[in-house]
């Protein structure tokens, strides 16, 4: 009976040694297997192209060009106004009429005064010519006398001339048209009122929309770039937008004069020409600024560049599928089209391979399975939350370091 027990118990530790030794061996396969899988990455191909340079501005204001206040010229009653409330009126076009009857009536009675007077100095110039034709029939005095009689005539007349081309002029300004292109605003007086021309408010405000302006402000130290290039022909391009959508696009025309000391800006201006009348006057509005164009560069996606404790990387994919680390030199980079883009001013070639997602895991001579992408992808950052006014820089000062673990430096 006993040697029935030990039998068991034998049996019993070699069935568990033995389980013990497969479940050993399949891990062992396992993580052979695993090590030799690939690792699963997204992978673009570097390209050479053109890469634009912006400058972000503050949020800017729209200011109109012109921004009139239409005043009546002659005092009298508001009969017509010709305008509707926010329509675009046209320079020239009919906005409002004065009652011209008063100065009518003004206009007939300075013409009747110059034609009496013109009449006095006709008489006056034939008794002239009678006492020069006679010299022995008039002495000198009374020809002298004449002679100042019909200048006094001559100014006579040219006063009432002048009384007359008055006349006419306050008539003409009882019709008050509009002196430039422009929106419209609220009436301010109703027809039948009695208007001066000393009145404050006037009878509406026109304010010209094309085309416009938009004034920004950006840092000093994005000065020189701008500077340098604002003599360019044609001027520098300017984006207006709203968000990520845009609303314009117009040209740089004139930078102030002296940096604002108490905010270390400098205040710059850009017209739009607003033929769609998508920007408004006061509106605000987000400024982009392009001020060169950094030609033929290789590019990668953002996202591709890592950066080390000494430099900055890319794991280039090589034929074989494993990855090389590769040492460059980024270059400035910029948000284009919504898409983030790195110019490589060293150490990686257009048509080249790179890793752009997926680098957590690797290290040098990784295995991979890349996924093919577009060399550009939309960027998860906006361009407005950089600092205002600065020309972004290379991504080796980009406080958004990637984890760079697992590099095998």
């Amino acid at each position: 009976m006993l040697w029935l027990i030990v039998v068991c118990v034998l049996a019993a530790i070699a069935a568990l040694v033995i389980f013990r030794l497969r479940t050993s061996q399949s891990a062992a396969s396992g993580s052979r297997a695993g090590a030799g899988a690939a690792i699963p990455v997204d992978a673009a191909v570097a390209e050479r192209g053109d890469l634009p340079i912006y400058v972000d501005g503050l949020l800017g204001t729209v200011t109109s060009l012109q921004a009139v206040t239409i005043h009546t010229r002659v005092a009298g009653q508001l009969v017509k106004v010709a305008f509707v409330e926010g329509q675009i009126v046209r320079q020239g076009a009919l906005l409002a009429q004065i009652d011209p009857n008063p100065y009518k009536a003004q206009l007939e009675v300075a013409q009747g005064q110059l034609i009496k007077d013109q009449a006095s100095l006709k008489d006056a110039q034939l008794d002239l010519n009678r006492y020069k034709q006679a010299p022995l029939a008039y002495t000198q005095q009374q020809i002298d006398t004449q002679q100042a009689l019909v200048d006094q005539d001559i100014g006579v007349v040219k006063s009432d001339q002048g009384a007359v081309d008055n006349a006419k002029v306050n008539l003409d300004y009882c019709t008050i048209t509009s002196p430039v292109t422009g929106r419209i605003g609220l009436r301010l007086v109703d027809e039948g009122n009695i208007v001066n021309p000393t009145d404050t408010t006037g009878l509406a405000v026109i304010t010209q929309l094309q085309p416009i302006t938009v004034e920004f402000s950006i840092q000093q130290d994005a000065i020189p770039d701008v500077v340098t290039h604002s003599d360019r022909i044609p001027p520098l391009e300017t984006t207006a937008m709203d968000g990520d959508r845009t609303l314009a696009t117009g040209k740089l025309a004139s930078i102030d004069s002296q940096v604002d000391i108490t905010t270390g800006m400098v205040k710059l201006k850009a017209l739009f020409d607003n033929e769609d009348n998508e920007l408004f006057p006061n509106q605000l509005v987000t400024i982009r600024l392009k001020v060169k164009t950094l030609k033929k560069v290789v590019l990668v996606a953002s996202e591709a560049v890592q950066t080390g404790p000494d430099y900055s990387f890319v794991y280039v994919v090589k034929p074989d599928k494993t990855v090389e680390i590769r040492k460059i030199t980024p270059g400035q980079d910029e948000v284009v089209d919504g898409q983030d883009l790195t110019a490589i001013d060293s150490g990686l070639s257009a048509k080249e391979l790179v890793v752009t997602n997926g680098v957590d895991k690797l290290q040098a001579g990784s295995k991979v399975d890349p996924t093919l992408q577009s060399t550009t992808r939309p960027s998860t950052r906006s361009s407005t939350t950089r600092p205002v006014g600065h020309v972004r820089r290379s991504l080796t000062n980009d406080s958004n370091q990637q984890n760079t673990s697992g590099n095998g430096e």
